[in-house]
């Protein structure tokens, strides 16, 4: 993949363009008239800028206005949510990777994410559901001690994070582990046992650490299928990412519900078949996630549950980069070129 700062310069680029068609199409009641022809500044491309941009929020309202335009809806209301958002948030301060409390945005995407998955019920009858909560003190001394851990043993991963995710959020509930969703793009979402030590005696900042590479690798790849895909075009793929990239992606979502007639395959992460777009991404997730733990070996962090862990994950990329092989046809280039880096770590080479 080419490098964080480009895929993400790819995506402001493509949210530029829609405030740009924004700004001569009409206006709200407080803008100037329609058809005036006068730009409204508040949306104008130049006027807003990529600290702004950057926020999931931002990012949830301009794909709201762009499927209005691309449904050749009124872009009055959408536009008129959008000014008021971006408003808002050039009042607060500079964006920055951290905990996130529960906003009205999150809670839109884990609605999306439960809409793309199988309906389950509990052991009392009732669904199965998830939802946003908020971090306490020794959730966010978690947090710090997986990303301390993480830039020791993966400084460069850090820093992709850093440059990619403004918003971590908490999940809880039995029905989503975690995921990413292109609609919010810059946040991931994270259950809150990943913050706790497993049965088999993983720590919590380790599980953390990876729930972060895992993510935030799902984050990466979105933005970066934006300026080059790794697919080639599918007709019967649907593609809702209004920022002109992948609809939800992430192991509870995968690229969101599967369009009809979509080629559908196996996964390591997933017991419903996904289309190629959600495989792909896993298997990047996967390879990247055996990296974290070759790096934390490296580093000391050794013991059965790591080493453990470590071989569940290989095995799971080497099965991921097999069913990947035998569909490469279906992949760009760069497509292809990503599945030999994953298969290079999957078979242990360097």
């Amino acid at each position: 993949m080419s490098g964080a700062v480009e895929d993400r310069r790819a995506v402001l680029e493509r949210m530029r363009a829609v405030l740009d068609r924004l700004g001569h199409t009409g206006f709200t009641e407080s803008g100037p008239p329609a058809g005036s022809g006068e730009p409204w500044p508040a949306l104008t491309a130049a006027a807003v800028s990529d600290d702004v941009l950057r926020r999931p929020a931002a990012v949830e309202a301009v794909h709201m206005a762009q499927r209005a335009l691309r449904s050749d809806l009124s872009a009055r209301e959408p536009r008129a949510a959008l000014a008021a958002v971006l408003d808002r948030l050039a009042g607060e301060g500079p964006s920055a990777f951290g905990p996130a409390p529960p906003q009205d945005h999150l809670r839109r995407s884990v609605s999306r994410a439960l809409r793309s998955i199988p309906a389950r019920r509990g052991v009392d009858g009732s669904p199965v559901t998830a939802g946003v909560v908020a971090w306490d003190a020794d959730q966010r001394q978690v947090l710090v001690r997986a990303v301390g851990l993480l830039t020791e043993a993966w400084p460069e991963m850090t820093g992709e994070l850093t440059e990619t995710v403004t918003e971590v959020a908490l999940l809880d509930g039995d029905a989503i582990d975690g995921f990413t969703d292109f609609t919010v793009h810059g946040a991931v979402l994270v259950h809150r046992n990943r913050l706790t030590a497993s049965a088999s005696g993983l720590p919590g900042p380790v599980r953390c650490a990876e729930a972060l590479v895992h993510e935030g690798t799902h984050n990466r790849c979105n933005a970066a299928a934006v300026a080059g895909p790794f697919l080639l075009p599918e007709p019967t793929e649907d593609h809702p990412g209004g920022a002109g990239g992948p609809g939800p992606a992430g192991d509870p979502g995968g690229s969101g519900r599967p369009a009809p007639g979509a080629l559908l395959v196996d996964t390591p992460l997933r017991a419903d078949p996904r289309p190629l777009s959600g495989l792909l991404q896993q298997t990047v997730v996967l390879a990247r996630s055996v990296l974290l733990y070759r790096r934390l070996a490296a580093l000391g962090t050794v013991g059965r549950a790591v080493a453990g862990r470590e071989a569940r994950l290989v095995a799971s990329a080497r099965q991921a980069v097999d069913t990947l092989t035998a569909h490469s046809g279906a992949l760009t280039d760069g497509g292809r070129a990503l599945l030999g880096e994953c298969a290079a770590v999957a078979q242990g080479r360097p």
